[in-house]
């Protein structure tokens, strides 16, 4: 990512945006990487030079910029991050208008547009180059929009708290917004240099928020990512509480007030089998879709559900925002500790985790799996031996010479059985 790309995409971003009369606008966030001051100028510049207007907000995290393009009326919001990974890298989001990310095939064509040279020859001039304006009051915006999730009589008076805020982009407007309802709070990761964003801190190294909940006595510890679209939480034993656990109480908590959308709660291929178990007892109906919150938003819309998440941290409340928001996630935990008196440990045994077996077969192929009758029979037999009690996925690795089979089930022997049965079949037709 260099500034010559960011001022490419900058342009034909600022292209793609002008679809109605009159002045247009753009927002522009960023978390904070040293590369973020470069890539904002660049961006700056190549939406400015296409008569299109610029809205900085400096800091903020990748959520903020979802609500402050609707907020704003912009045209469109972009935001400068890598989320999890470290300093040296960053990146850019898009989002359109209504503070969606960018659907695959608009993304596709400002790919185009930069690739076929097509813009280079729109140069507005004069007046009809775009301005810069800086948002002075854009963290309160998104504070009070973040407390605005809650009901108006709920507070965390008594509540102690330790927030890693990653060195990242929710430095300032996660520990407000917690003061602000009445919440102790202790802060780690707060103090970023540009180049200590999420280094052994935050959602990606939770070590140092759990020494930091025992120390400090907390009754809950919550980590954020980089772009804090995202929330790892540690209960009051200092223990990481896996998101299926997190999803598992959020979801039955939605679902006993009636606001769980169609009894549905939208997972991943990846979300152990034991949440689907504890759903199906109470009425509740759980669905998988690949890996990543971009399909699990897509879902949602499509058919209508307003909560979804992944083990590692991303949940969407689509009655609350358009993406994962780490911090009105964390808003929803404390309002369920709070409401019903049990600390994160309590509530975290909504569901159980079956066990779970992954092995990883080397291949030399990547055939479908179903044009092979051997393996695919297999298949079918360890689903038939797991009878109703677990479930086997199996897929490539995107990057390696690898085929990943997983299977979970009640029973840990028989899961690990199945397992090394089915691996030994695909390494005879593919290993």
């Amino acid at each position: 990512m260099t500034s010559d790309m960011a001022m490419q995409l900058g342009r034909a971003a600022a292209h793609i945006s002008m679809r109605r009369a009159g002045r247009h606008q753009i927002v522009i966030g960023k978390d904070t990487r040293i590369s973020g001051y470069m890539l904002e100028s660049a961006l700056m510049a190549g939406i400015c030079s296409m008569g299109v207007d610029v809205l900085l907000v400096g800091p903020m995290p990748t959520p903020a910029i979802a609500f402050l393009t609707r907020s704003l009326r912009a045209d469109a919001g972009v935001v400068i991050s890598a989320s999890h990974n470290p300093y040296q890298d960053n990146g850019i989001k898009f989002f359109s208008s209504d503070g969606f990310k960018l659907p695959d095939e608009v993304e596709a064509r400002i790919e185009e547009l930069i690739v076929s040279d097509e813009i280079s020859h729109l140069r507005p001039t004069a007046d009809l180059i775009g301005k810069a304006y800086r948002i002075d009051d854009a963290e309160g915006r998104y504070i009070e929009f973040a407390k605005r999730s809650l009901p108006k009589d709920l507070d965390f008076q008594g509540i102690k708290l330790v927030v890693d805020c990653a060195n990242g982009a929710a430095y300032k407007v996660a520990p407000t917004v917690l003061r602000e309802l009445g919440a102790t709070v202790e802060v780690i990761g707060n103090k970023p240099d540009g180049m200590n964003i999420n280094a052994g801190c935050g959602a990606v190294h939770p070590e140092l928020l759990q020494e930091s909940v025992r120390r400090c006595n907390a009754d809950l510890g919550i980590a954020l990512d980089g772009d804090a679209d995202r929330a790892v939480f540690v209960c009051e034993q200092g223990t990481v509480i896996d998101g299926d656990h997190v999803m598992a109480a959020l979801g039955l908590d939605l679902h006993r007030n009636g606001l769980l959308a169609k009894q549905t709660l939208v997972g991943t291929v990846m979300s152990n089998f034991g949440l689907e178990l504890s759903m199906s007892k109470t009425g509740v109906k759980l669905i998988r879709t690949p890996v990543g919150d971009r399909y699990l938003l897509e879902r949602m819309l499509a058919e209508g559900y307003n909560f979804g998440g992944e083990q590692s941290g991303h949940f969407i409340f689509l009655d609350h925002n358009t993406t994962g928001d780490g911090l009105i996630s964390a808003l929803q935990i404390l309002s369920l500790v709070k409401r019903t008196k049990k600390p994160l440990s309590e509530l975290a045994k909504a569901m159980t985790a079956v066990p779970q077996v992954l092995v990883n077969v080397h291949v030399t192929q990547k055939p479908r799996l179903e044009s092979i009758p051997d393996i695919d029979c297999a298949i079918r037999e360890s689903e038939r031996r797991l009878n109703g009690c677990g479930r086997v996925l199996i897929r490539y690795s995107g990057t390696e010479p690898l085929l990943r089979i997983m299977v979970e089930g009640e029973q840990s022997i028989l899961v690990k059985k199945v397992a090394e049965d089915l691996a030994k079949v695909v390494r005879k037709h593919i290993g």
